[in-house]
């Protein structure tokens, strides 16, 4: 039986380490501190949306968001009643009038997406509690920065909404920060043109989980954290944070294999001499091996991964999972829903319990969650 487990005391532990950095340079001058805001987006980061989210109000995190309806009407159907963020802008009448049923605090950033919520507002005598998004250069979700003529036009005229907030999104804060600061500076004058414009900005939110551990200055009103919490950064971890979760099952079968025996699709492995092998039921559909990210990285990091695929060609043992202990290398190519792995000079038998120390967010979300 596959599931993935979760361990609570690693958890509470990146909880109180995020609490630490987020708060290391205050109180400020109004003894105010910097709002968590606990992204819970691709199912919890792998972790189960509403047990995660429950986990976290219980350690003191009690503002939330998420990227799509279905995350946000499944964390009001599980009878959590605290604030909840749509980071996503969406324009489909249907969707905001569901977002509005649900208390959903809404994101604008464009006058189309303005004039719905506007409409809708009118329509039910009531206030839109929203989030103003400014794109300060990624190309999404946002009112363009340098239109800020248009921007405060729109925002001035309306009357049916309540602006809780306003934030931008960095596109490269893994590893641009010239261009971070950019966007920063950015965000910082939109603010301060809008509020000589009289209009309310509510709090203020720019860093995702590589900007808040980067730079403290930026932190603002509140930051959005969501891998920080899992320990599974894009970069180094330099506040120590632990890697939340792993995926367990069983060993199905072993067998001896003869030398000169190919293993795996597209025969990329062949055995050099006899070997005992273990199929673990694990393959890529589970999250075995999922490589993501590459859009975010220099230049140089996508060379050094070309040349590194290039390598791995040649390479007979790169991947491995633990059973009782000892890492067994896995052999061949992962497949959809198995792994062979080399379980030579080892006392591994079946039903032994085989750990793959792999990103739990990848990992089908139908796969039994085990908190322990």
């Amino acid at each position: 039986m596959k599931s993935v487990v979760i361990n609570r005391n690693d958890l509470r532990y990146n909880i109180k380490k995020i609490k630490e950095h987020a708060n290391k340079n205050l109180p400020d001058d109004n003894g105010n501190k910097v709002k968590i805001i606990g992204v819970v987006k691709s199912n919890g980061y792998g972790l189960g949306i509403v047990e995660y989210t429950k986990f976290l109000i219980d350690n003191g995190i009690n503002f939330f968001a998420v990227s799509t309806i279905e995350e946000a009407v499944k964390l009001r159907e599980a009878g959590i009643k605290e604030k909840i963020l749509m980071l996503s802008a969406t324009t489909i009448k249907k969707e905001v009038r569901t977002l509005i049923e649900k208390d959903i605090i809404l994101t604008i950033g464009s006058k189309e997406a303005l004039d719905i919520v506007e409409k809708i507002g009118q329509e039910l005598n009531k206030k839109i509690k929203v989030h103003i998004k400014i794109d300060t250069g990624f190309g999404r979700y946002g009112f363009v920065y340098n239109n800020r003529e248009e921007m405060i036009k729109y925002l001035k005229a309306a009357e049916n909404i309540k602006i809780e907030g306003t934030f931008t999104h960095f596109s490269n804060a893994y590893y641009d920060d010239k261009y971070t600061k950019v966007q920063f500076d950015r965000f910082i004058n939109c603010i301060e043109i809008l509020k000589m414009n009289e209009i309310e900005t509510g709090i203020l939110h720019v860093c995702n989980t590589s900007a808040f551990i980067k730079f403290s200055n930026m932190h603002l009103n509140a930051v959005r954290i969501g891998s920080a919490f899992t320990g599974r950064i894009s970069f180094k971890n330099s506040m120590g944070l632990r890697k939340i979760g792993y995926l367990k099952a069983n060993v199905s079968e072993i067998k001896e294999l003869p030398a000169n025996f190919n293993i795996g699709y597209s025969n990329t492995y062949k055995t050099k001499k006899a070997t005992k092998v273990a199929i673990v039921p694990c393959g890529y559909s589970d999250g075995v091996n999922i490589q993501v990210g590459r859009d975010m990285l220099r230049g140089i990091d996508k060379l050094r991964y070309l040349v590194e695929d290039f390598r791995n060609l040649f390479k007979k043992q790169r991947l491995y999972v633990e059973i009782n202990g000892k890492k067994c290398p896995i052999l061949g190519r992962v497949g959809t829903y198995h792994v062979t792995v080399d379980i030579t000079g080892k006392d591994v038998k079946i039903g032994d319990e085989v750990i793959l120390s792999e990103s739990v967010k990848y990992v089908d979300s139908g796969i039994k969650r085990e908190w322990k």
